[in-house]
This record gives structure tokens, C-alpha cells and sequence, in this order.
């Protein structure tokens, strides 16, 4: 959209100059414009210095001196956009984007006899486009971006019978509804893009798009689009960049292959079947193809080798099965992401991958592979994110001894592998200086929390829940100074709550460096990951055999979002200094032995979303005002003395205590859901859906 627009604005420069003198009605017209402005950022006193608006800020005139160009993107302004702007018949560019602009677009603008490129992206307009009646002349305008804005109903279809000379129509990031609109390729034999991603169009594809035969980027992602990828499509043999992710999109995508110039494939997130062609090797020039989530089956095509330019490949989370070693990977030395995870691949990881030596992404997961990590993977010296989780991988020592020798890897996801065996001594594992984000989650690991992790200066996330480690929580743990996200449940640790986790530096304040993932770590289709920051910051050590008092120190960690103590064997009170944890939104400390009564700061917990306290000894009310007041009775069952409206033990009454079972199975295995902290109001996910990969 922004090389099409620009080019264009290039070659009208030389026919513009910054000198002259412009009319008395063009200077009403701007004038008209500023008025309509409720803020302008020091717009009016420039214009205001000038009787010659050809050298006011924003604006070129012609060698004539007339006003060519009116360029104010990214000026802060907010108001109405006036049609006088429409009155400026030798304006050929105009240029509002990034700004607050509200109210509609004037047709007036759209009809405009002279302007060849219109930009009004990235503002507040609403509204629909209006149509332009019948008997309009044919209209110069070839560049028009009315992107990210809060345009709303149908989208207009007569109005591009007069748009003869459109090259490229960028409409996405708004509320369009209806059908795609597809008559401007029957009117522009010049029309090139159509962006109408993140919209509301519905309904099939119509037949009319195989017109544009200059077409280069047809995209239409993240829509209510249904049915199959209509024939004539495939007939657009100019097109580069076909784009139609997250809409209903069925049937096959065996057409596709005819588009022999395609650069970008994206039809992942629909419900497309069937297999990859085998003529799918005939796009030499394709660098993207994405077919994620869909309904994908059978082998990948020996040719697929031959997409020699490939650089991403995203075909996860389909029904893709045999043996990957038939792929001569070797072959695509550009490829520099690759994701297949959640298919049902067999046999052993091919070899010929660790050829690829500009990967810098790679995740296999959840499939159905064997045996243990090769050396080669040593090959692949870009690599900085690496996925391996549930693929029955063997020896961990050797595994991580390996991937120690990968010194570019920031992101390791290796967990539910290894089952049962023993976490690595000490002096068996070195490297890893890098890594920012460890997970050996899932893996029944025997043994000890390992002093080698004490080595990872700059972890930021670590995930060693559901293993059978044993003893304290190191005193080292508060030397990883950016370590945020801490999940040790689900295991064996025992002694007290170790003071060195409540002088975690990046629990008690900072904030986290906003750091992009290579791939987007999920923990299901609809929660997924792209930045560290996104990530809360925990510290969950639930299920375990922790003893003693919870220290009062855990006061200090007041930039903590999540606390889970639940089910270990905890005494002593609730300390009052919990109260100092304003951020915390969830706070789970059920199934210990902790005694006495509710801390009535609690009640301060003002983002508390998750409490439970069930299942221990504490007696007394529960508040029947403020924020504990509003938790349902099951975040308080299990204590017998406890009291208050929402249990059975009403506090004005004499009736039997109502005592519930306290859960003991530490079998039964519960997990935050990470879905409350974005409004999904999940309280709680079994343990198979929290997996990170």
C-alpha cells in the first residue's frame, strides 16, 4: 500500500514546487478545513503567519501555485475532515493518516476531479462510503487507504464504476459487512491491491476477482468468508500475495499452483481439506506459505523441496502424516522459520533439516517422532527458538548437551519427553547463556532442582511443573535478576518457602523488556503469545510439600500477578502483608493447614479476579463487604469454624458446621488459566490445556 502511494508521489514531484502564490479560494478552502479542526498542534498559528498558503506547513503548490499536495499525517489532529478540501481542483495528494480525525469521509473527497492519491488511515472516521451517483464522470483517483478506521455497513459497489484509473484499495481494520466487493476489476484494468482484511464481509467469495488481471495482493484475512476459493481466482496468474487467514474457508487448495508468480500463500485458520499438490513444487518464487489450523491430511509432496525460495512454513495444527525424511530439506537454504507442530508426522527427525542453516525457528511438537536428538542440530547457528515438546524424545542429558552447543537459542521448549528419567548433574550441562525462556515441563523428571539453571543469567520464564523434583528451591534462584514467570508445581519440593524467592528483583518491581517471539507461544488456538511482555508475572508453587509459615516478606513481591501456595502443608496465618500485592489478580493458597482469621486487608486486593482459600483451618467471618464478599462459596468450603452468608455455617446461627472434604490426591491437578488475566473469565484449566508450546 505505502510503495504504490509513494511511488506515485514521487512522480508528481518534479511538477510541484514549494514556491508561489495560491489563490483566494484555495486559501478559503484550507481555511474552511482548519476550522473544523478541534486540534490542530500549532496548525493555526503557522497558516496564520502567511497570506501565501503555497508556504504553509503541510502544503505544496504547484510551479502554477496552486495547492498540490496537502500532506499532515501524524500531526495529532482531531475534528471533522471538511469537504471544502474537495473545492481544491488541483489537488493531487492528500494526506491525513495517523491522526484523531472523526466524523465521515466527504464524497466530496472520493469525487474529487484531481486527487490521485487519497490517505485517511489510522483515524477515528465512521460511517459508511457513500456511492457516487450514476452520472459521474470517470475520476483520477488511483491510491486510496481508508485503513484503521470505524467505517461500518456495506461496502459501496457502483461508486469503482467511475474509478477507471484505481490501482490499489487498502479498506481493512474496519466493520465493512456484506459481500466482497469485486466490480473495480471490471472497471481499473490497472488495479493491482485489494487489502479488506479485518473486516466483517461474509459469505462466499463472489465470482469477479479473475477480471483483475493485473492484480498482485488480494487479501481478505480475518473475516466471515465461507465456502470454497472461488475457480477464478486461480486465474490471476499476475498475483504475488494471496491472503486469507482466520475466515470459513472450505475445500481444497489444489487450484493454487497454478498462480505460478505467487510469493505469499496465508490461508491459515479455516477449514480447507485435502492435500498438498504435488505441483505445489512449481512455485519457484514462493517465500511464505502458511496453512496452519486447518483440515490439511496426507504426506507433504517430494516437491515441495523444489520452492527453493521458501524462507516460512507454518503448516501446524493440521492432519498431516508420514515420514518427513521423503522431504529433501536440504534444499531450501533460505528457510528461516519452520512450525509443524500438532500433525501426525512419524519417524525420526529428518536429518536434511538441520541442513537449513538460516533457521532461526523451529517447532516439531506434538508429533508422533521417536528416538533421540541428533548432533547436526548443532548446524543451525541462527537458531534462536526451538519447539520439541511431546515428541518422545529419549536421554535428556544427551539432548541438552547437544542443544547447549545451539549458543544463539533464547526460547527451549523440550518438556513432555524424557519421561522418568533423572535431571542432569551439575557438571554435565554448560552453555544456555542466552536463553531467556526454559520449559522441561511434563517430563515425571526424579532428582533435584539443578545448580546448572543458576548458570541462565538471563531467564526471564521458567516452567519445571508436573516432574517429581525433590528438596528445597535453591538459595540461588534470586541471582537470575530478569527471572518473572517462575511454575515449579505439581512436584516434590519440600522445606520452607525459601527467602531468596521473595528477593526476586523482577517480582517486586521492574518492568519486562519487550522482547518479540520467533513464533507465538501458545497455550491454545485462542491464547497466544507474541512478546515477553505480554507474559504475567507468577510465581506458582502449588502441589508440592512446602512447610512452615508463609513468610511475611511475601509482601515484597509487589509486581506479582499470580500466587499459587495451594495444596502443600503450610501453617501459621495468612500474613497480612499480602495486602501490598496491589497487582495481584489471582491469589490461590487452598488445601494447606493455615489457621486463624481472614486478614481484612485482603479486602485491598482491589484487581483480585481468583481467590481460594478453601480447604484449611481458619475461622471466623468471611467480609460481607468489599472485594472477598464477591467470591463464590467454594473459594471458602473446607473450613469448619469459618463463617458468612455465602456458606452453609451462616455467622448468626448454631447449625452444624458444614465441613467439606479436603482434596489430598495430589493426582488431581489443577492449573491457573493464564485466560483471566485478558477477561476470558476461565477460573481454572485441567493441566492438558495449560500446556505451553
Amino acid at each position: 500500500m505505502l510503495s504504490y502511494g509513494h511511488v506515485l508521489v514521487l512522480l508528481l514531484l518534479p511538477f510541484v514546487s514549494p514556491a508561489g502564490s495560491c489563490t483566494e479560494q484555495e486559501m478559503r478552502s484550507l481555511l474552511q478545513f482548519l476550522a473544523g479542526l478541534s486540534q490542530d498542534i500549532g496548525l493555526t498559528a503557522s497558516w496564520h503567519n502567511s497570506t501565501d498558503c503555497c508556504s504553509w506547513e503541510g502544503i505544496t503548490c504547484s510551479r502554477e501555485g496552486t495547492v498540490a499536495e496537502v500532506s499532515l499525517a501524524s500531526r495529532s489532529l482531531q475534528g471533522h475532515i471538511s469537504p471544502s478540501l474537495g473545492d481544491l481542483t488541483s489537488l493531487v495528494c492528500l494526506n491525513l493518516s495517523h491522526n484523531s480525525l472523526s466524523g465521515g469521509l466527504p464524497l466530496e473527497l472520493v469525487s474529487s476531479s484531481s486527487i490521485v492519491v487519497l490517505d485517511v488511515s489510522f483515524n477515528r472516521l465512521t460511517g459508511g462510503l457513500g456511492e457516487l451517483p450514476s452520472s459521474t464522470p470517470h475520476r483520477p483517483l488511483q491510491v486510496l487507504n481508508i485503513s484503521s478506521n470505524l467505517f461500518t455497513g456495506l461496502f459501496p459497489s457502483n461508486t469503482w464504476e467511475m474509478m477507471n484509473n484505481l490501482i490499489t484499495l487498502n479498506a481493512s481494520n474496519n466493520s465493512f459487512t456484506g459481500p466482497i466487493p469485486t466490480s473495480f476489476c471490471a472497471s481499473a484494468p490497472s488495479f493491482a491491491v485489494l487489502e479488506l482484511s479485518y473486516n466483517q464481509f461474509s459469505g462466499r467469495i463472489p465470482l469477479g476477482l479473475g477480471n483483475c488481471s493485473m492484480l498482485t495482493l488480494l487479501s481478505a484475512g480475518h473475516n466471515n468468508l465461507i465456502g470454497a476459493l472461488p475457480d477464478d481466482i486461480f486465474d490471476i496468474t499476475s498475483l504475488k500475495h494471496l491472503w486469507f487467514p482466520n475466515n470459513q474457508l472450505e475445500g481444497s487448495i489444489i487450484g493454487i499452483t497454478k498462480l505460478k508468480n505467487l510469493v505469499t500463500i496465508d490461508l491459515g485458520e479455516n477449514r480447507l481439506n485435502g492435500s498438498i499438490p504435488n505441483s505445489i513444487g512449481q512455485l519457484k518464487t514462493l517465500e511464505k506459505l502458511n496453512l496452519e489450523y486447518n483440515n490439511m491430511f496426507g504426506e507433504l509432496p517430494l516437491t515441495l523441496g523444489n520452492c527453493t525460495k521458501l524462507m516460512t512454513m507454518n503448516l501446524g495444527s493440521n492432519n498431516l502424516s508420514g515420514d518427513l525424511d521423503n522431504v529433501n530439506f536440504s534444499t531450501l537454504g533460505n528457510l528461516r522459520s519452520l512450525d509443524l507442530i500438532w500433525n501426525n508426522f512419524t519417524g525420526t527427525v529428518p536429518e536434511s533439516i538441520y541442513s537449513c542453516r538460516n533457521l532461526t525457528a523451529l517447532r516439531l511438537s506434538y508429533n508422533r517422532f521417536h528416538g533421540q536428538l541428533s548432533e547436526k542440530i548443532g548446524n543451525l547457528k541462527y537458531l534462536t527458538f526451538l519447539s520439541l515438546v511431546g515428541i518422545s524424545l529419549r536421554n535428556i542429558t544427551n539432548a541438552l548437551q547437544i542443544l547447549q552447543n545451539c549458543r544463539t537459542l533464547t526460547t527451549l521448549f523440550i518438556g513432555y519427553n524424557f519421561i522418568h528419567e533423572t535431571m542432569p548433574k551439575d557438571d554435565e550441562i554448560y552453555g544456555f547463556e542466552n536463553l531467556r525462556v526454559f520449559s522441561l515441563n511434563d517430563c515425571s523428571l526424579t532428582g533435584k532442582i539443578p545448580h546448572w539453571l543458576s548458570k541462565l543469567t538471563n531467564l526471564e520464564m521458567l516452567f519445571l511443573y508436573n516432574n517429581k523434583l525433590n528438596g528445597p528451591v535453591p538459595y540461588w534462584i534470586s541471582s537470575l535478576n530478569f527471572l518473572f514467570h517462575i511454575d515449579m508445581s505439581n512436584n516434590s519440593l519440600s522445606g520452607e518457602i525459601p527467602l531468596a524467592l521473595v528477593k526476586m528483583p523482577m517480582l517486586q518491581t521492574g518492568n519486562v523488556a519487550t522482547k518479540t517471539f520467533e513464533l507465538p507461544i501458545s497455550r491454545s488456538h485462542s491464547l497466544q503469545y507474541r512478546i515477553t511482555s505480554s507474559f504475567p508475572k507468577v510465581l506458582n508453587l502449588g502441589i508440592n510439600n512446602f512447610t512452615g509459615m508463609i513468610p511475611n516478606e511475601i509482601g515484597h513481591l509487589k509486581a506479582l500477578l499470580l500466587l499459587n501456595l495451594s495444596s502443600n502443608r503450610l501453617s501459621g496465618k495468612i500474613p497480612d502483608s499480602i495486602y501490598n500485592l496491589t497487582n495481584l489478580q489471582v491469589l490461590d493458597l487452598s488445601r494447606n493447614n493455615l489457621n486463624g482469621t481472614i486478614p481484612d486487608a485482603l479486602n485491598e486486593l482491589h484487581f483480585l479476579s481468583v481467590f481460594n482459600i478453601s480447604n484449611n483451618d481458619l475461622e471466623g467471618s468471611v467480609p460481607n463487604v468489599g472485594q472477598l464478599s464477591t467470591f463464590p462459596s467454594n473459594s471458602f468450603e473446607g473450613n469448619p469454624r469459618l463463617c458468612g452468608p455465602m456458606l452453609t455455617q451462616h455467622c448468626d446461627t448454631t447449625e452444624t458446621p458444614f465441613v467439606s472434604t479436603k482434596h489430598t490426591n495430589s493426582m488431581i491437578v489443577f492449573m491457573i488459566s493464564f485466560g483471566t488475566f485478558f477477561g476470558v473469565g476461565v477460573l481454572y484449566d485441567q493441566i492438558v490445556l495449560s500446556r505451553f508450546f
